[in-house]
């Protein structure tokens, strides 16, 4: 499958930490074609309402690996209670209903348990009516959970595991249905 493996936050390391060990452990599966976008690497510009296409340059790039993924992973910190704007922009950058078809995984990241419920009253909301195929649980990570190299609670990588699993086979059922579906118009 393709997959788009996100991390959506220009600032701090523990989200980029978080779904570079998921990328890896999708990685070690085989049998993906696998994108790793790093909005800190990207300098988009703030959405005007134009197609994702027209933007050019690395934008529309990075666009493009997302719309063309099947399986999105979405890493996300959680800054004053909210999703960073960073990423609500790349939301915005996309077609309304681009997470059509598309399987999304979520990995969320944040210094305490107090905001664990954002990606359920912020991020999902969005992702739905963007039509994504959410799997509805998700990991969430405390700072206690990482040091310096990376995650260090196996908990969390037993979780992260867990996710890449679910969403796989949440993706894959997915497909069958959507290929029966269009099979029983007998075109």
């Amino acid at each position: 499958m393709k997959v788009a493996v996100i991390s959506g936050s220009v600032v701090g390391s523990k989200t980029r930490k978080a779904t570079t060990e998921l990328a890896e452990k999708i990685k070690a599966l085989g049998g993906h074609e696998l994108e790793y976008i790093d909005l800190k690497e990207y300098d988009f510009p703030f959405s005007d309402g134009r197609n994702y296409l027209d933007y050019g340059g690395s934008t529309s790039e990075a666009l493009k690996k997302i719309m063309d993924a099947e399986v999105i992973f979405i890493g996300t910190p959680i800054f004053q209670a909210s999703i960073p704007g960073t990423l609500k922009n790349l939301f915005d950058l996309l077609p309304a209903d681009g997470f059509r078809d598309k399987t999304v995984g979520l990995v969320v990241t944040a210094g305490s348990l107090r905001h664990y419920l954002v990606a359920e009253q912020q991020l999902k909301p969005i992702l739905s009516y963007m039509k994504a195929n959410i799997v509805q649980s998700y990991v969430y990570i405390t700072d206690l959970d990482f040091s310096k190299e990376g995650i260090e609670s196996d908990d969390i990588l037993l979780r992260l595991d867990n996710l890449i699993d679910s969403t796989f086979n949440v993706a894959s059922a997915q497909k069958k249905v959507i290929q029966e579906y269009s099979d029983s118009f007998g075109f």
